[in-house]
């Protein structure tokens, strides 16, 4: 009847009597209403051919969902026989080489459609229901020293994903250390190159339907699993299901220890949902996503149960969701058909959006102060790649505008937090794997760790050589395991706790860890050397080191943790005059300096003076940066205009009030350093006030050297000037500038005593810096090195 029907509808084959044609003709409809539809489903004989193609094939579901362009999910529920979306239903078939009108279910599509209707409004129904659950369970967050909750949405900031763990690349030290300079390494980038590939969370969740979310402690991975919860549950994101969020600690210690599923019942019950076949309905047809928290909070007498029930109810009902999250040291289990990820630390953009965040609703101008003093402090910038760390830098930061001025004491914060707080705010006891090894025993663990690699320059290491590091450490400990086999399982298992339990250390590639952040590493180096409380042998472990930038920080830090700071500013006061002491041509720039300093009459500290000097001398760049740490109110402001017409024009202007004699000197330098030769193909100006020179001989000669300039609009006359007379009219400034100013010395210094200056002025920019950081130095002592600062070693009182 129906065959007949469609014929007379469509009046098209009125006249065809054959039986072929009006076959034909069913079948043309039948794709044409077909292709109606937003989506469809397999025939049950279409879905065998189906399966059938796929077998064939060999592939695995993962594969076809590549060649497919679609997702795991939409595979399973193609094989399902399920309703999936038209475009994607017509690429599965088009790929088991099958024609998908065949495929495609027609008469029992009315009425699928009329069950996934039903089926839409079921999970609309029940996620109206566990709305307020949800917001409770998930809508906020409260961590460390917060007063009160704060909203997740307002604090969110989005997730990344490495697709590939970082701990399971077989890489070798070489590699990892490739972009590493150990003199001259990026902070902020050194364990970058290292991370891998990142995708978005949201997206690695809608692509992988059983994913396992690895990250180390305080990475985010809860407050990701709260905002997915959170975002299914308004329809924004895998709007199709039903969002169930477990803390798999809490299911672990009910007390009549029910199945998993049993669990899910009595949580949807919660929310006024006692009819269990509904929870069955849903999870038979796909339409759950189960969001499992915390698996390595699960206590370990628990573990092997709660492995099992996730093992079962994922199988069992496979076409739904489960995302499982735990620390990536901790994951120990083997779920054969979850993919697993890692939580990428924060990047640049991330940090930046939380603080803008964080700081919206108290102080949006905080946001931005945040952001600049985190740029201007490169290891506290390294703490904020961590959420968890962030989080506490921005409650210090909202309490002072500024981060504590002891980083030693801003680091211990963080080492607390990773070590105790994080676990004990939440209540989690963790099984002990070495009874004897206490909070502070762990701390001078690592301190050994992190002084033994860093002296060797080892940001990456080994994990026999920590073994080894633990294994010394833990057989001196009470009731400690006499032998060496023993010992060694034991050192395995500290070395997986403390990378577990507190993330402090990280396996960067397969078997070779590192500290999780460097500025930890060398916080915990500094630890261990002030342990000597001899101040002797404190410098002894950092002697060799007063002029290599990479020791800097652990100098600041072994101050800013030293009772008192004294012995050991004057111990590298002494070592600094010592690098120059015997070189008589850097003994004679020296005293130069001095002089120079004694001839100028104004306001500022001598030693500012001598280190303008200094600078002037040694930096072509003009930065000034050294006498500027002296002394932040010697301000200069330098204008340097450099034409497309290859003509320099140079023009000084003295913002503050500096003297006379210190604003001819520096215009004359600078103007000399400009090299007049013709390679250069540029000419001079020199824009000297020469009204405000008292001294009338040097009046007239400035000016008679002016004279000779040529017009800086004639460029051809300028090049010329350049090749014929540049080196002589500079020669002739020079000269002016030794009779009357006693600058501008061609002192002709030999590479070796470049080399020696070079470190001479960083080890003094570093003795600078400790004077100028929070360690407790004495009034006497901090004038003394004042004193004697860039003097001649002769001269030094």
């Amino acid at each position: 009847m129906r065959f007949f029907l469609y014929s007379r509808n469509l009046k098209l084959y009125r006249g065809h009597t054959r039986l072929f044609d009006l076959c034909n003709t069913y079948v043309n409809v039948k794709v044409a209403l077909t292709a109606m539809a937003r989506s469809f489903r397999a025939s049950t004989q279409g879905l065998e051919k189906a399966k059938t193609a796929f077998r064939t094939k060999g592939w695995t579901q993962e594969y076809l969902a590549g060649l497919a362009r679609c997702s795991r999910p939409v595979v399973i529920k193609f094989f399902a026989g399920r309703t999936v979306d038209k475009r994607k239903f017509q690429d599965i078939c088009i790929e088991l080489s099958l024609q998908w009108g065949e495929i495609a279910e027609l008469e029992e599509g009315k009425e699928q459609a009329v069950k996934t209707s039903s089926v839409d409004e079921l999970v609309q129904q029940v996620r109206q229901k566990v709305s307020a659950s949800i917001q409770k369970q998930c809508g906020f967050m409260r961590v460390l020293d917060m007063t009160h909750p704060i909203e997740l949405n307002d604090i969110y900031t989005d997730v990344n994903i490495l697709e590939k763990i970082t701990g399971h690349r077989s890489l070798d030290l070489a590699q990892l250390l490739e972009n590493c300079n150990p003199e001259d390494f990026d902070r902020f980038g050194l364990y970058k190159e290292v991370s891998g590939k990142r995708v978005s969370g949201l997206v690695a969740v809608e692509r992988y339907s059983k994913l396992m979310i690895l990250g180390k402690p305080g990475a985010g991975k809860t407050t990701f699993l709260k905002r997915i919860a959170i975002q299914c549950n308004l329809g924004q994101f895998l709007a199709d299901c039903v969002p169930i969020f477990i803390t798999l600690k809490a299911f672990a210690e009910e007390p009549q220890q029910p199945s998993l599923l049993e669990y899910i019942n009595d949580q949807f019950a919660l929310s006024h949902i006692s009819d269990q076949q509904i929870i069955k309905k849903l999870l038979s047809q796909g339409r759950v996503i189960v969001l499992l928290d915390g698996l390595d909070e699960v206590r370990q007498v628990d573990n092997d149960r709660v492995i099992r029930e996730i093992e079962k109810v994922s199988t069992h009902y496979d076409a739904n969701y489960f995302v499982i999250t735990c620390r990536i040291a901790a994951n120990d289990y083997n779920f054969v058909h979850f993919i697993e990820v890692e939580v990428a630390d924060f990047d640049e953009k991330q940090i930046t959006e939380f603080a803008n965040k964080w700081f919206q609703t108290k102080d949006p101008i905080k946001a931005q102060q945040f952001v600049e003093k985190l740029e201007q402090n490169p290891p506290i910038q390294e703490l904020a790649t961590n959420p968890l760390l962030l989080t506490l830098l921005c409650l210090l930061f909202g309490e002072s505008t500024d981060f504590p001025s002891n980083r030693s004491e801003l680091y211990q914060d963080g080492v607390d937090v990773l070590l105790k707080k994080w676990d004990g705010t939440r209540r989690i006891e963790r099984d002990l794997v070495y009874h004897k090894l206490s909070l502070k025993r762990k701390q001078d663990l690592l301190s050994k760790i992190a002084l033994e690699t860093f002296e060797k320059g080892n940001y990456f290491f080994k994990e026999r050589l920590v073994e080894e590091y633990i294994s010394d450490y833990i057989q001196n400990l009470p009731d400690a395991q006499a032998d060496q086999e023993v010992l060694l399982l034991d050192s395995k298992a500290v070395l997986k706790s403390i990378q577990a339990q507190h993330g402090l250390l990280v396996e960067r590639a397969r078997k070779i860890y590192s500290f999780s952040h460097l500025t930890f590493h060398e916080f915990f180096t500094a630890r261990k050397i002030t342990l000597n409380r001899n101040p002797q042998q404190v410098f002894q472990q950092l002697d060799s080191h007063i002029t290599d930038k990479r020791w800097r920080e652990v100098f600041l830090l072994t101050l800013g943790i030293l009772d008192n700071a004294d012995d050991l500013l004057k111990l590298m006061k002494y070592r600094i005059d010592e690098l120059v002491a015997t070189d008589e041509k850097l003994q004679q720039f020296l005293a130069w300096v001095e002089e120079k300093s004694r001839s100028v009459k104004m306001r500022y500290q001598p030693v500012a003076i001598r280190a303008f000097y200094l600078d002037l001398t040694l930096s072509r760049s003009l930065t000034l940066s050294f006498a500027l740490s002296l002394n932040p109110s010697l301000d200069l402001s330098l204008d340097l205009t450099q034409t497309l017409t290859l003509i320099l024009s140079l023009d000084l202007t003295l913002s503050l009030d500096l003297s006379l004699d210190l604003s001819l000197d520096l215009s004359l330098v600078l103007t000399l350093y400009f090299d007049p030769s013709p390679s250069r193909s540029r000419t001079l100006d020199l824009s000297l006030d020469l009204s405000r020179i008292l001294d009338l001989e040097l009046k007239h000669e400035l000016q008679q050297l002016k004279d000779q300039l040529p017009n800086i609009g004639d460029e051809e006359a300028s090049k010329h000037w350049l090749y014929e007379k540049g080196k002589a009219w500079s020669e002739q400034l020079r000269a002016v500038m030794i009779e009357h100013c006693n600058i501008g010395h061609d002192w002709q210094f030999s590479d070796e005593q470049k080399e020696l200056l070079q470190q001479y002025y960083v080890a003094n920019q570093l003795l600078v810096d400790c004077l100028n950081s929070d360690c407790y130095v004495s009034r006497e002592v901090r004038q003394h090195i004042e004193d004697t600062l860039l003097l001649p070693v002769q001269t030094s009182p």
